[in-house]
């Protein structure tokens, strides 16, 4: 019998939520098969198995929080292996020569989906393999485990089970149409289970109470520890993009592009990345210990992203060495895993520069915090046309947007802060100045 414990999977992790079990008693795993979905203080992270064998024991729940090194499962040996049935003795040790974590040793080339024990129709199968995040299906009980008859748990992935929590819904109550329960599956069901109660008789209101924890907590965390270490500094710009949003339509045009996505975003990161060449003061980070500017390299840029789980900053490593187009598709990635809930804890780290658009709502400006252990962020409002002033003095329709950029003062003077954000303004307000830095 082998005891799993909840491991550090990176930046000094001391506890964890259960997100998701993808494995129930009496299943038969392989090593490096998925098992749990788990949320740190940063991300939502799959954790293989070390072993192979069959689950004799869940000791979490899903939506508990227990700390690094607490037993989550137990597995003993295979029951399909006649030569370790009834010899507990021999089942640790085979265990051990195969506990094998992913990234961290050669992988089996087994799959990550837990093993069917019954026979199933091959659209059944084919449904599954399609939809590798949902959860796994019923199968019958183990009569060396339980007599009991498993549950049916609905299908879904994580972000959807976490709304359908957080309001209390049952996934097995929620109809859906298709194999798995969607988001809109489980909006639709809270507005039509909210609205007899609205006709009856209106709401008692009260207060409600969030519970804090994992990327929300750390968000708090973070920021709490930003605004009251760095001395931030707010400088505004209010500017003329047409020839930006210009250049954006042209490439949305262009076969070389058409593989990624174009937004003005990408010119941003891009206008970044250069004026970061002429004040690479905006790079760098204050070494509290040393009482040293250490000014870094590399460009690792920053992109706040809102998610269901709260504000994450995965990051672009290197991204001055990079191609538009390649920015573009990093961009991508990048966007597509924190939506997805998928961003690891690596993902986040070493960030040196952030941008965050806060124009995707509406907004015109605001002053942004600096993400820890960086020195500047850029806050991008809205897009939006309004009356300008152009150079002959005629009132005219533009695309016109505000930047606001926060830095820290012990590492940014008044002069540097200003000649990056004007050095940006350049760019965006004339894409062709950027042949220049």
């Amino acid at each position: 019998m082998s005891e799993f414990k909840l491991p550090d999977v990176g930046e000094g992790l001391t506890e964890a939520e259960i997100v998701t079990w993808h494995v129930a008693v009496g299943d038969e795993i392989t090593v490096n098969q998925t098992i749990v979905d788990i949320e740190t203080a940063k991300s939502v992270v799959e954790l293989p198995s070390p072993y192979a064998g069959t689950v004799s024991a869940i000791h979490v729940d899903e939506g508990a929080t227990v700390p690094v090194g607490t037993p989550i499962i137990a597995i003993g040996a295979s029951s399909a292996d006649p030569d370790d049935a009834g010899d507990e003795s021999q089942a640790e040790p085979k265990a051990e020569r195969q506990s094998v974590l992913v990234g961290y040793g050669p992988r089996t080339g087994v799959s990550t989906r837990r093993r069917r024990r019954t026979g199933q129709a091959d659209a059944a199968t084919s449904q599954a393999e399609a939809e590798p995040e949902t959860v796994a299906e019923v199968d019958p009980p183990s009569p060396t485990v339980s007599t009991e008859p498993r549950p049916v748990r609905a299908l879904a992935k994580p972000p959807v089970r976490k709304l359908a929590k957080d309001h209390g819904i049952d996934l097995a109550a929620v109809p859906c149409d298709g194999p798995i329960v969607t988001r809109s599956d489980v909006e639709a069901f809270i507005e039509g289970r909210q609205q007899p109660a609205a006709v009856a008789a209106p709401a008692t209101t009260g207060d409600v109470r969030i519970p804090v924890k994992g990327v929300r907590k750390m968000t708090a965390e973070a920021m709490v520890a930003s605004a009251f270490t760095a001395p931030h500094v707010t400088e505004w710009v209010t500017l003329d993009v047409s020839a930006t949003m210009a250049l954006v339509e042209r490439l949305k045009t262009d076969r070389a592009f058409a593989d990624v996505k174009v937004s003005p975003t990408l010119v941003v990161a891009r206008a970044v990345c250069l004026a970061l060449r002429r004040t690479p003061e905006m790079n760098a980070t204050w070494d509290e210990p040393a009482r040293e500017i250490v000014v870094k390299a590399d460009v690792n840029l920053g992109i706040a992203a809102a998610t269901d789980r709260g504000l994450v900053v995965p990051n672009i490593p290197a991204a001055q060495t990079m191609s538009l187009h390649a920015l573009a598709q990093a961009l991508g990635e990048l966007t597509a895993t924190a939506r997805a809930g998928r961003t690891q804890p690596a993902q986040m780290s070493g960030g040196t520069f952030t941008i965050t658009n806060i124009g995707v709502f509406g907004v015109d400006a605001g002053t942004p915090i600096l993400n820890p252990g960086e020195s500047g962020i850029l806050a991008l409002g809205a897009i939006e046309r309004r009356p300008w002033v152009d150079e002959d003095d005629l009132v005219v329709p533009r695309w016109v947007t505000t930047l606001a950029l926060s830095f820290d003062h012990r590492v940014v003077d008044g002069e540097q802060g200003s000649r990056f954000l004007a050095d940006v303004a350049a760019i965006l307000r004339d894409p062709a100045l950027a042949l220049t830095f």
